[in-house]
């Protein structure tokens, strides 16, 4: 079995996109602002975003289920308030369990959280709960920086963050630490700002002692964890100067990296340097780089080939990669799997 661990609903239809920008434009002034009830999108339209392209690239590279979160870039958490962010998380996680319904055995849900610029951390456990509860979320997008590029917030192991990690902890789900749109000019959102925010997080977490207070937390550092596993001596020699974790200590156990890294070299490098037991394999497909590379005539982000390629990994390491360390990441994907 192949499970992509981090997959984004990018092909959304129009009418989400349309919706979004009359709410952003109200934003400041409630009584403007569009009822949720006004979006409308079938279950037809909806199969077909999802079956022209996610499904059909998933058949087509051999991968059998997607964990599918809301679009990265349309958290925008830093637009309006916590009220403006709280109706649409609501709305894409909506969106996203709908998928995960109609296609049960493809997608798996993964949930937005509410979050704004110095809103408490704890104002996102209503909807932590209702994604996990009631529309069957097997993890969530955690955003280290609300602000969009402008790292208002503290580090991930502030102590204002512990309500979300113990709700983490009670229901047995992984975060994945995402960031979302830049609305910093200094930082080309899928470019600098995901990679940055990838890099700063593992950082904070060397620079912390967090899983001390919460062993059983499981952290996914997407896009092949940033700089770190190509600057691993720095991060190990820091971690030594530090006195904190080493790297080694958190990779596997509470920390994991995925593949989204989109060349043959850098798989390689990524899989001979970070524990295999670390790994988990995704793609962000239809994401951020979409185009075909022109050295090998495949598409960038068609992450299978690279990892199929390399010859880092043992078959019983690859095997890990591709479905048992999600399946140890993401219990409640495992129990569902089992269930089936």
């Amino acid at each position: 079995m192949i499970i992509d661990a981090h997959g984004h609903f990018t092909t959304a239809p129009p009418q989400l996109a349309a919706w979004r920008e009359r709410q952003a434009a109200a934003a400041g002034d409630p009584a403007a602002a569009p009822d949720p009830d006004e979006l409308r999108i079938s279950d037809e339209e909806l199969r077909a975003a999802i079956g022209s392209h996610q499904l059909r690239l998933m058949d087509e590279r051999g991968t059998d289920l997607t964990v599918f979160s809301p679009r990265a870039s349309f958290m925008a958490h830093h637009v309006g308030d916590f009220a403006v962010s709280s109706v649409w998380a609501r709305i894409c996680n909506d969106l996203v369990h709908r998928v995960s319904a109609l296609f049960p055995e493809r997608f798996a849900m993964g949930a937005m959280l509410p979050q704004s610029p110095g809103a408490d951390p704890a104002s996102c456990l209503p909807e932590l709960r209702r994604a996990v509860e009631e529309l069957g979320a097997v993890s969530v997008n955690l955003n280290p920086d609300p602000s969009g590029g402008h790292w208002s917030a503290p580090p991930l192991t502030d102590r204002s963050w512990y309500p979300l990690y113990e709700a983490l902890v009670e229901y047995d789900v992984p975060a994945m630490v995402h960031v979302s749109t830049s609305c910093n000019p200094a930082f080309h959102t899928t470019g600098a700002h995901y990679l940055n925010a990838d890099t700063t997080a593992f950082m904070q977490l060397l620079r912390g002692n967090l899983f001390a207070d919460f062993p059983t937390l499981r952290l996914v550092v997407p896009h092949g964890g940033g700089a770190v596993p190509y600057h691993w001596g720095r991060f190990r020699g820091l971690a030594q100067a530090l006195g904190g974790p080493t790297p080694e200590e958190l990779v596997g156990s509470n920390v994991f990296f995925d593949t989204c890294v989109y060349h043959q070299p850098g798989i390689d490098l990524l899989a001979s340097v970070v524990p295999s037991e670390g790994l988990l394999f995704a793609s962000e497909m239809i994401g951020a780089v979409r185009g075909v590379d022109p050295l090998t005539g495949h598409h960038f982000d068609d992450t299978r080939r690279y990892v199929d390629a390399t010859d880092r990994l043992s078959d019983a390491q690859r095997a890990a990669v591709y479905a048992g360390n999600a399946l140890r990441v993401h219990p409640r994907l495992a129990a569902r799997l089992a269930a089936h």
